[in-house]
């Protein structure tokens, strides 16, 4: 979507991390902002810092929840019509083995980084379909690509949503609507989501991946790896090398899998 300005965006997980770096960059382009978040008091606190800059309005919104999410859509319907530009990045990560997850943890991660994506969308979706424009960018992660341990249900969860929102891309092009889907896939950025992670690959600062999501949909982009070289690396190695060999190369070389060890998360 080359102009923002104007046009209406809704961005899940706004109030903190990236989200709320968008949520000002965003609001700098001229464009009117929805953030959802389930944090209220980080909702008011976003809101009141960026209310100068134009435009804002907070839903409290648990993602996890689909009769939250229907019920905010209403609500966003109501008071806006119909939105320009959907962000889905809302996300967590609980950062163990998998045999040391519970049920809940697990049915949580994949209901908000995998499930919630797809209702959301859903919701907005036929709106944009009828007026044949919009656009929609979904924040998957560099894990979408490769496993990695003490990940391994965020990493499922990831997955999901790279086949998922490529494939939606691919949905929008056979139907030949103007319905622009964009997948992103940084690596650990340093938001404190990601707290306790070392890592050889040098970790994302967040204005810059903030900045690149933002230019990624203003470009109408299909798939963006942060930092680029990413996806081909990592496609090329899994192509040329047996397994024991890229387990070898990702997990000595270039040690991600040793990146978790010291996780400890947002607090």
């Amino acid at each position: 979507m080359k102009h923002l300005k104007d046009k209406t965006v809704l961005i899940t997980g706004g109030a903190s991390g990236i989200g709320k770096i968008m949520t000002r960059l965003m609001l700098e382009r001229k464009a009117k902002v929805i953030i959802w978040d389930i944090n209220q008091p980080n909702l008011n606190e976003t809101i009141n810092t960026f209310s100068k800059l134009g435009l804002i309005k907070g839903y409290h919104v648990d993602v996890s929840n689909s009769e939250q999410i229907k019920i905010a859509h209403k609500k966003v319907k109501n008071e806006f019509g119909n939105i320009d530009v959907l962000i889905n990045n809302a996300g967590i990560v609980v950062g163990k083995y998998f045999h040391k997850h519970s049920i809940s943890e697990i049915k949580k991660t994949m209901d908000v980084n995998a499930k919630a994506p797809m209702y959301i969308t859903k919701e907005f979706l036929k709106d944009m379909l009828e007026r044949n424009t919009g656009h929609i960018c979904n924040i998957a992660s560099s894990g979408g690509l490769s496993s990695n341990p003490r990940m391994s249900v965020y990493i499922a969860s990831k997955w999901s949503v790279v086949g998922w929102s490529d494939s939606l891309r691919i949905e929008m092009k056979q139907l030949n609507k103007n319905v622009n889907v964009t997948t992103i896939m940084p690596y650990y950025i340093n938001t404190g989501m990601f707290e306790g992670v070392k890592s050889k690959i040098p970790i994302l600062e967040p204005e810059a991946t903030a900045l690149t999501i933002v230019k990624a949909i203003e470009k109408n982009k299909k798939m963006v790896t942060i930092p680029g070289y990413i996806y081909r690396l990592t496609r090329f190695n899994q192509s040329i090398m047996s397994l024991d060999l890229y387990d070898w190369f990702v997990g000595h070389v270039l040690g991600i899998y040793k990146t978790m060890e010291h996780f400890t998360g947002r607090k």
